[in-house]
């Protein structure tokens, strides 16, 4: 466990920033500040994949699944005032379909990025970001937004209602559902952060190699 203390310190402190930063919003509510430090969750499971292998990266991402259950929980427990009434900070759907988009995509990033470990250097981290994150955003934005998703009950589609609005895609194109244009745009941002993560996945696995060796 010591030895993938860091991995699960760092996995714990993103999960945290995330879940501060994505009340902040930018570009015109197009995103948050939580979409550009989320996406570095994958970094460190594809790390901890290649120095230690897939047993070692599952056990950080479980870390960082409780540590996002446990954000959830308080911040579901969190009543601000507006307009007359008290509501929770973070709906009950949303910390669920968090949860679970989460779990199964950085699993699945683990399994990609092992079946492919053997190829050249940058091949498994990037090919299982980018199909961990592809993962991780349809099925948050999906569970967490969408009309077609009744499961959570009338007053949790309530809740996230705003969401179903019909507005330009991407603020230029046709009409659609709010939940798509921001699903489409924070997968653009973990695309980008992907790419631009190869850089320090070299590095920090060269040092972390030389050590274990």
């Amino acid at each position: 466990m010591t030895r993938i203390l860091p991995g699960v310190l760092a996995m714990a402190a993103i999960v945290v920033a995330s879940n501060i930063l994505v009340q902040f919003l930018i570009l015109d509510g197009l995103l948050t500040w939580g979409a550009f430090t989320y996406p570095l969750a994958f970094l460190v499971t594809d790390v901890m994949n290649r120095v230690y292998g897939p047993g070692p990266a599952r056990r950080v991402i479980l870390a960082g699944f409780i540590t996002g259950i446990v954000c959830s929980l308080i911040g579901t427990q969190i009543m601000l005032q507006g307009d007359g009434f008290s509501y929770a900070a973070v709906p009950l759907r949303v910390a669920i379909a968090s949860a679970s988009a989460f779990l199964i995509a950085q699993l699945v990033d683990v399994a990609v990025f092992d079946r492919l470990r053997g190829g050249k250097w940058w091949t498994a981290p990037l090919a299982s970001t980018v199909v961990g994150s592809a993962l991780d955003t349809a099925i948050f934005f999906t569970l967490a937004f969408s009309a077609s998703v009744t499961l959570f009950g009338a007053a949790a589609n309530d809740q996230v209602s705003w969401a179903w609005d019909a507005v330009p895609f991407l603020n230029f194109g046709p009409a659609l559902p709010l939940w798509v244009t921001l699903a489409v745009a924070d997968w653009l941002v973990k695309l980008a952060i992907a790419l631009l993560a190869l850089v320090p996945f070299r590095v920090i696995v060269s040092r972390l190699t030389t050590q274990v060796a």
